[in-house]
């Protein structure tokens, strides 16, 4: 059960990951059109200031595709055929309180009445489970939680 719910959330990272980069890159060539149609049209002060503001769009989002293409790397680098005793990247980790499936920050992944929060390692709840096994105990927000399984 936790291996298919394992395999079904690497899946959804997937999908998350390839089309926030698919939006990003539509949104990068609907400002190189503005660009192109800017320059077409008249010149002065008004003119001036619509480009820098386009190239301003247009270099932010650039930036957020090179971090969309290192969450893709390191979502690359995620082994879900690897069991492991202690959790870490690509961990599915069942606990008292949430399941979580350590890779990327992809948010909440549905499957029926499941429910698996896919998240990275740098979160503070990865952070916590990082290196933690079966059974042990840690608190999050001022709760307990036990780790219950790990595949």
């Amino acid at each position: 059960m936790a291996d298919t719910l394992k395999e079904k959330a690497f899946q959804f990272c997937h999908q998350s990951i390839n089309n926030r980069i698919k939006r990003i890159s539509l949104q990068i060539d609907e400002i190189q059109k503005a660009l192109q149609s800017e320059t077409k049209s008249s010149a002065g002060d008004k003119h001036e200031t619509g480009r820098a503001m386009i190239q301003l769009e247009r270099e932010k989002l650039g930036q957020q595709l090179l971090e969309a293409e290192k969450t893709k790397q390191i979502l690359s680098k995620v082994n879900i055929t690897k069991n492991i005793s202690t959790v870490g990247l690509g961990s599915f980790v069942k606990t008292t309180k949430a399941n979580y499936f350590i890779a990327i920050s992809a948010g909440e992944f549905k499957e029926g009445s499941d429910v698996v929060y896919c998240i990275s390692a740098a979160t503070p709840i990865g952070r916590l489970l990082a290196g933690k096994k079966e059974k042990q105990m840690f608190s999050f927000n001022g709760t307990n939680i036990e780790i219950q399984e790990i595949s």
